[in-house]
């Protein structure tokens, strides 16, 4: 079942806006991160703490599930599916993982925001920044696949393929 063209361009800007947003505010907190651990100015570091656990909560976590919901249903409405194609399954698959480590690690983050606010040296911490920089290699492996769609269908998509090339046969051989 395909989505109207209209309805179909309206979900991927949607899709674009909320991935690209989750992109964006990843690197916000990237920043913010390196400042945590790279800061030897105690205030410095509690401030960067305290506002990666809101930009991850105000932000990431609801672009995240925003991206998925959104892309699945994108995957669903237009012919390329979500279990057709080798490039599409890969992108949901690393953006599933993205998203549920990133809200393993909002307990990590939470937990750092609350130490470091509490902490006389919040210096002493030890920041998320493997998960982060891990995080965005995850989502520009994604969006490379989106741009790029390298070619290779499932067998799903090849037995799909199949199915519809047999209706069209039919079809003709019918004729009018």
């Amino acid at each position: 079942m395909t989505m109207p063209p209209r309805l179909r361009k309206a979900v991927l800007a949607a899709h674009v806006v909320t991935s690209v947003g989750w992109l964006g505010a990843v690197m916000a907190y990237i920043a913010l991160d390196v400042t945590a651990v790279a800061s030897s100015d105690a205030n410095r570091v509690r401030a960067a703490y305290l506002a990666m656990d809101m930009i991850a909560g105000a932000a990431i976590i609801p672009l995240a599930l925003a991206s998925v919901v959104i892309g699945v249903v994108h995957g669903l409405g237009t012919p390329w599916g979500l279990f057709r194609h080798y490039w599409v399954l890969a992108k949901l698959l690393l953006t599933l993982i993205a998203t549920a480590v990133l809200l393993v690690q909002s307990r990590t983050i939470t937990s750092l925001a609350r130490a470091a606010d509490g902490s006389s040296d919040p210096g002493a911490l030890s920041g998320t920044l493997p998960h982060s920089i891990g995080g965005l290699l995850v989502l520009l492996i994604a969006l490379v696949l989106s741009v790029y769609k390298p070619k290779g269908v499932t067998r799903y998509g090849w037995s799909k393929q199949q199915e519809l090339q047999g209706h069209r046969r039919t079809a003709t051989a019918a004729g009018p």
